[in-house]
């Protein structure tokens, strides 16, 4: 029972796409709110909107979880 070559590609494949989805996600909404999603989390320390954030990237990340299974 070895792995087959397939099987692995195919995972790298599914990955990679994933996650240029999801880049283009974040980046799509990092350009709709009014200011820099970047700075007010790490220099001004709104953890309101890094909680907002962090629950909208896992709901994209379950999407794209589905849309590639």
């Amino acid at each position: 029972m070895g792995i087959q070559i397939g099987n692995v590609v195919n995972a790298v494949v599914y990955a990679a796409l994933g996650i240029f989805v999801f880049a283009a996600a974040f980046l799509v909404i990092d350009k709709v709110t009014p200011y820099n999603l970047w700075k007010e989390i790490v220099q001004e320390h709104n953890t309101a909107l890094a909680i907002l954030i962090g629950t909208m990237s896992i709901g994209i990340c379950i999407i794209i979880a589905s849309a590639v299974h």
